[in-house]
C-alpha cells in the first residue's frame, strides 16, 4: 500500500496544507490499521466495513485509545478512502458509515498571571542560555507563538525597531504578531549580549541551541519542565501551557476575539471561542472561592 499510502499524503499537503506532525500522525494511523488487517489477509485497499468496524472496536475502543485518537484515525481513513475514489482506484467506501467518537469540549490548562511571571523570571540570566531561554519565554507569552513556530524564527522574521515578529504558521500562512515592550527588551538583550556566544559564526536561525543549531522541539520542553520546577509551578507546564496563557489572559482583559483568533493563527473563530469557556470558568470558581453565597 505504500504508493497509494505517499500519494494521498502528498494530495493532503498540497490540498489542504496539513502540517508535517499532522501528516506523519496520517502515516502511522493509516500504517498501523494496514498491519492490523494484513494479519487477516487483507489490506486498506480490500477492506470492507466490517473490517474497519472490527479494527475500530479491537484498537480503537474506549479502553484502548482516547476518543481523539479515535477521531483522528477516522478522519485519515475516511480521506484515503475519498482519495482513492476520486482517483477511481475504488468504486466503494468502506468508511462512510463509521461512527464518529464523541469528543467532549477540553478545556486547556491555564496558568495564573503571577505564575507566568515566576517561570519567565526561572532562567539565570547571567548565562548565554538563560538570556535565550528568558527572550524565548517571553515571546511564547507575549506572541501565543506555537513551540514550532517560535524554535523556526529566522533573524529576518523579527523587526525590532517596530516590534513585530512574522511567523509562518500552519499551511505555510503569515501573520504579524506584536512583540510587547518586555518581550522586545529580551530579545534585544540576547542579539546584544548572548546570542554570539552560542552561534560564534553567525547564522539564520534566531533562537540557535547551545552547538549552534536549530533547537528541537523536546529540548525546550524539557526546559519549560525545568522552569516550571524551579518556579515552583505544580500545574502540567509545556511551550503550549504559555500560549494558551496568552489567549487567555488577553480575553479576561476584554481583548476582542477576532484579534486573538489572528494572533494566534487559528483559521476558524470556534477555536479561538474556547478561550471564553476558559474565561468564564474561572471567573465562576473564583466566585464559589470568595464570594460568601458562592
Amino acid at each position: 500500500m505504500g504508493d497509494e499510502l505517499e500519494a494521498y499524503l502528498d494530495a493532503m499537503w498540497l490540498e489542504r496544507g496539513l502540517s508535517e506532525n499532522t501528516l506523519a500522525a496520517y502515516r502511522r494511523d493509516l500504517q498501523a490499521a494496514q498491519t492490523w488487517l494484513q494479519a487477516r489477509g487483507k489490506g486498506l485497499m480490500s477492506a470492507t466495513a466490517a473490517d474497519l468496524h472490527d479494527y475500530m472496536a479491537q484498537r480503537l475502543g474506549p479502553d484502548k485509545a482516547s476518543s481523539r485518537s479515535a477521531a483522528r484515525w477516522l478522519s485519515a481513513v475516511r480521506g484515503f478512502y475519498r482519495y482513492q475514489i476520486l482517483n477511481r482506484a475504488l468504486s466503494e467506501d468502506p468508511s462512510a458509515e463509521l461512527a464518529h467518537p464523541k469528543l467532549g469540549r477540553a478545556l486547556p490548562s491555564v496558568i495564573s498571571a503571577q505564575q507566568v511571571e515566576a517561570l519567565l523570571a526561572a532562567p539565570d540570566v547571567g548565562t548565554a542560555l538563560g538570556v535565550r531561554d528568558r527572550a524565548m519565554l517571553e515571546l511564547l507569552y507575549a506572541s501565543g507563538l506555537r513551540i514550532s513556530e517560535l524554535i523556526s524564527l529566522q533573524l529576518s522574521n523579527v523587526n525590532v525597531r517596530q516590534g513585530w515578529v512574522r511567523i509562518v504558521g500552519k499551511g505555510g500562512k503569515e501573520r504579524l504578531v506584536p512583540m510587547g515592550e518586555a518581550a522586545l527588551y529580551w530579545i534585544e538583550e540576547f542579539l546584544r549580549e548572548a546570542r554570539h556566544e552560542l552561534l560564534p559564526e553567525g547564522g539564520a536561525v534566531l533562537f540557535p541551541s547551545k552547538r549552534g543549531r536549530q533547537m528541537t522541539r523536546q529540548t525546550f520542553w524539557h526546559a519549560i519542565k525545568r522552569y516550571a520546577a524551579q518556579a515552583g509551578i505544580a500545574n502540567n507546564v509545556s511551550p503550549h501551557t504559555l500560549r494558551h496563557a496568552f489567549a487567555t489572559h488577553l480575553v479576561d482583559n476584554g481583548a476582542d476575539l477576532r484579534a486573538v483568533q489572528m494572533m494566534l493563527g487559528h483559521s476558524d473563530l470556534s477555536t479561538t471561542q474556547i478561550y471564553t469557556h476558559v474565561a468564564q470558568q474561572r471567573l465562576q470558581s473564583l466566585v464559589q472561592e470568595h464570594h460568601p453565597r458562592g
